[in-house]
């Protein structure tokens, strides 16, 4: 591959990898991401979901959510105190939405995770 330009090449023997080529010799490593795929993640490494049920999520949302319980619940420790603090301000707007979210399955855990899945 001396002729080769550099940039990113599969490898032959295992396709959900790509290399490096820096026009001299392979440098770095990294797996291949699939176009399309969310956030162009990598071929062979599952989705990574958040452990917390969304069930649980959306209960706690129902009937706490002015309270921030279902912000906690997901590990956002700072949004669930501000909703406590303040969310009565939004008169009953904010637990709203954050009710419709987590339904939806838009709602993150505090680690950035999506909670997707209804039975965790």
């Amino acid at each position: 591959m001396t002729n080769a330009a550099p940039g990113w090449y599969t490898d032959p023997s295992n396709p959900t990898i790509e290399h490096w080529w820096d026009g001299t010799a392979y440098t770095v490593s990294r797996p291949r991401a699939v176009a399309g795929s969310p956030a162009g993640h990598p071929v062979g490494h599952p989705v990574a979901v958040s452990p917390k049920s969304r069930l649980v999520a959306s209960l706690l949302s129902f009937f706490l959510g002015g309270l921030g319980v279902d912000r906690f619940y997901l590990g956002n420790i700072g949004m669930g105190v501000a909703k406590l603090l303040v969310g009565w301000l939004t008169a009953g707007i904010w637990p709203l939405i954050d009710f419709i979210i987590i339904v939806a399955g838009a709602a993150h855990d505090g680690d950035g995770l999506p909670v997707t899945d209804w039975q965790s």
